[in-house]
């Protein structure tokens, strides 16, 4: 891809799943990563996995939930890796319940990693990107945010808020030189995703099922994602802004 050798990432929820193949995949194309996860272990080993190849990341532990903590996490990237040219919010986490059976503890919890998480990173990066005259914002929210999906109301919701916000601000910061695009993954073999089927009556029908639903006949890996990421957030991709994409295999087609 064009124009991402040299440029710095930060990739949120980078230690596992879709972020460390995401984490990996910008490494291959020349990005300096910043690995972010709450769990510091998972970030060291993707960014050792990156260094291990020839790439270039550091890891930082770092509660996407806490403004505080996600201003000292950005400073400390960007004093070892240098100014944000891309950034990619990634971090999720749901709770696999009909609305009703929830409590608002349960909705909190949602709302702050799928939700606010997502305002701290914007609200601390991009100010600094409108003064470096530009910059790559990938988002990534679901395909529960634009079809909706059987338990998972609030996450569904919060994702709905993730399209909305980023088109708003893709509007906001076009003259900035800054895009912001939104990437809907469909169901993916994630630990998440594992989640969802360890709260089943019968985990193995209802992986079966997710996998018939899609017209592709399987499951997203998370190796199925990282280039349109790489796409997104390269030279390549400079005048396209305000776009939500899913990748699910066909199993929702929006157009």
């Amino acid at each position: 891809m064009r124009g991402l050798t040299g440029k710095m990432a930060i990739v949120t929820g980078g230690g596992g799943g879709i972020g460390s193949a995401v984490c990996q995949r910008l490494a291959e194309e020349g990005v300096k990563v910043a690995v972010f996860d709450i769990d510091e272990q998972t970030a060291l080993a993707t960014s050792a996995a990156i260094t291990d190849a020839g790439g270039t990341a550091t890891a930082f532990a770092a509660d996407i939930t806490d403004y505080q903590a996600v201003t000292s996490a950005v400073a400390s990237a960007q004093q070892a890796l240098g100014p944000v040219d891309i950034l990619v919010n990634n971090a999720g986490w749901d709770l696999f319940k009909p609305f009703v059976d929830t409590q608002p503890e349960d909705w909190e919890r949602i709302i702050a990693i799928n939700l606010v998480g997502m305002l701290n990173l914007h609200h601390v990066v991009l100010p600094a990107m409108v003064e470096n005259g530009g910059g790559r914002v990938v988002n990534v929210a679901s395909d529960a945010a634009r079809v909706g999906s059987s338990g998972e109301s609030v996450y569904a919701a919060c994702k709905g808020g993730v399209v909305s916000f980023s088109k708003t601000l893709a509007r906001e910061h076009a003259r900035h030189g800054i895009s912001v695009n939104v990437i809907c993954p469909g169901p993916t073999q994630t630990t998440l995703f594992q989640g969802i089927l360890d709260g089943a009556n019968n985990p193995d029908k209802l992986e079966a099922a997710f996998a018939k639903a899609v017209p592709m006949g399987r499951l997203g890996q998370p190796e199925d994602l990282p280039g349109l990421f790489a796409f997104l957030a390269s030279d390549d991709a400079a005048y396209i802004t305000g776009q939500v994409i899913s990748v699910s295999g066909g199993l929702t087609m929006n157009g």
